[in-house]
C-alpha cells in the first residue's frame, strides 16, 4: 500500500458498510481520509449500514440492523449499537455467497470476510472499519485511514454514500448477460468481479 505524506490534510468520509464504488473513487482521490464518527444520525438515514449488491434475482439491499435509540437528539454514528435481530450475519453471509459464490475472487476474499461478521462486533462503527480495511487491503489501494483531526471538528462536510450518475463506468459483472450491467453497488461488487483490477474502474470514475 503506498505511503501517503503526514502532512496530507484528510478528507471527512461517513462511516458506510461496504460503500458503493463511487465513494470508493472519491477516498481513492482522496488519499488520506478520516471518518466521521461523530456526525447527527438522521433517523431517516439509512446509508450508515446498508449496502446494495447484485443478487441472484437482480439488486438486493442488504442492512444491518441498529439498536434504537431512547432518543435520537444527540444521537450519533459512533451511538450505533448493532442489533442481532433476525439472525442478519448469517443472512448476509448467505446473501454474499448466493450474489458472489461464482465470480472468479469470492473464494481468495470470503473467508477473511465472513470472519468479520463472525467476531461480533457490537458497534456499526468498528464493523464498518473492519470491511473498510480489509477491501483497501486485499485491492492494495492506495488509502490511508487516519484519526479524524480535531482542526476538522465542525470544519468540513463529510462525503457521504450516495447514488449517483458519475458510477457509471462499466466492468465486469457476472450476471451482467442476464440483467445488463447494474451501476453504483457496493465496493464488495467490484472486487468480487474484478479482483485488484478494481483499480482501473475507480481510476476511470475519477477521470470523468
Amino acid at each position: 500500500m503506498a505511503e501517503h505524506s503526514r502532512e496530507a490534510e484528510p478528507t471527512l468520509f461517513s462511516s458506510v458498510y461496504a460503500g458503493s464504488v463511487g465513494f470508493y473513487a472519491r477516498m481513492l482521490k482522496a488519499g488520506t481520509v478520516c471518518f466521521d464518527t461523530e456526525a447527527r444520525v438522521n433517523h431517516h438515514d439509512k446509508s450508515h449500514n446498508r449496502c446494495r449488491i447484485a443478487g441472484a434475482g437482480g439488486v438486493l439491499t442488504l442492512t444491518v440492523p441498529i439498536e434504537k435509540p431512547a432518543s435520537w437528539r444527540g444521537f450519533m454514528v459512533r451511538d450505533m449499537r448493532i442489533s442481532e435481530h433476525g439472525d442478519w450475519r448469517r443472512i448476509h453471509r448467505g446473501a454474499l455467497f448466493s450474489a458472489y459464490g461464482k465470480t472468479p475472487y469470492f473464494e481468495y476474499i470470503a473467508p477473511e470476510l465472513y470472519a468479520i461478521f463472525e467476531r461480533g462486533d457490537r458497534w456499526l462503527i468498528d464493523f464498518n472499519l473492519a470491511i473498510h480495511n480489509l477491501v483497501v487491503d486485499f485491492l492494495d489501494l492506495p488509502i490511508t485511514s487516519v484519526p479524524k483531526p480535531a482542526l476538522l471538528s465542525g470544519s468540513a462536510e463529510a462525503v457521504i454514500d450516495r447514488h449517483n450518475a458519475q458510477a457509471n463506468v462499466e466492468y465486469y459483472q457476472i450476471r451482467a448477460q442476464k440483467y445488463g450491467f447494474i451501476p453504483d453497488l457496493s465496493i464488495l461488487d467490484l472486487l468480487m468481479n474484478t479482483g485488484r483490477e478494481a483499480i482501473f474502474t475507480l481510476n476511470a470514475l475519477n477521470a470523468l
